[in-house]
């Protein structure tokens, strides 16, 4: 009984809980969303440009975009945010100042670009390729095609899989404490890590790993639903006087049929 006292004290404290949690909500919780919204923002900028020249028939394209895939996926994710951080800390001095805050968003936003860019390259490729040749028979550029059809589906396809790169962003943000911050820039991790060494009970540790559920979990829920309407998808109406139908964005339209039935081909 008394292990398990113990055990429930060091995890379960409440007023250890109660102490930190204004903290966690007016300082922890806003930080950590700006960390990860930002890096995921600009993580899927960088990210579509890397498909896109992954997929380019140009090698001086295709092959830098394979080149930086590789590295910032093989690196640990603690390992480049101290090599951006703390390398590139003289330069953000000169520009920003002693706020590491930029620093730490650049890192996890080179991290996202390699995966997110492997992500968007994936569904970009899964796309039909007679979508791509239905876009160029009516009159469309390549890039017009990509941008107005191409790209679309493929990132729909894909969204499940981007939302958990966001949920490693989220995740990720607590290594940013790594390059060093002041009071009103602790995430929730920092946080919660802070009054786990100063009072020695874990149970503001817990919280903060509560609030990173709090954030994923609902997450992953309302993407999985979201997608699976999307691959529902909505009922065509076709003209029984038209000769053959319009499918929706990402299907596939039924081809003309003869009296018989029998397709015309």
């Amino acid at each position: 009984m008394d292990t398990l006292s113990t055990l429930w004290e060091t995890f379960f404290d409440g007023d250890s809980m109660r102490e930190a949690l204004p903290e966690m909500l007016t300082v922890g919780l806003p930080n950590t969303l700006i960390l990860a919204i930002s890096a995921a923002l600009l993580g899927s900028i960088l990210g579509m440009l890397l498909a896109i020249a992954g997929i380019s028939r140009t090698r001086w394209l295709r092959w830098p975009a394979r080149v930086y895939t590789d590295v910032f996926r093989g690196l640990p994710a603690a390992a480049t945010i101290l090599l951006i951080g703390v390398g590139l800390a003289p330069l953000g001095m000169e520009v920003w100042g002693p706020n590491p805050y930029p620093l730490g968003i650049l890192a996890l936003s080179l991290i996202a670009g390699a995966y997110i860019g492997e992500i968007f390259r994936s569904g970009i490729q899964s796309v039909e390729a007679a979508q791509l040749e239905g876009a160029r028979a009516l009159g469309f550029s390549w890039g017009e095609a990509m941008r107005l059809v191409i790209i679309p589906q493929g990132v729909r396809r894909v969204l499940p899989a981007w939302v958990n790169q966001l949920i490693a962003l989220i995740k990720d943000s607590s290594l940013v404490y790594f390059l060093g911050l002041v009071a009103s820039q602790r995430e929730l991790f920092r946080i919660g890590q802070d009054y786990a060494a100063t009072t020695g009970n874990e149970s503001a540790l817990l919280l903060a790993g509560l609030f990173y559920l709090a954030l994923t979990v609902p997450l992953t829920h309302a993407v999985n639903w979201i997608d699976r309407r999307l691959r529902q998808g909505r009922s065509v109406t076709v003209d029984p006087d038209d000769d053959g139908g319009l499918a929706l964005a990402g299907e596939t339209a039924l081809p003309p049929q003869t009296p018989t039935g029998k397709d015309h081909r």
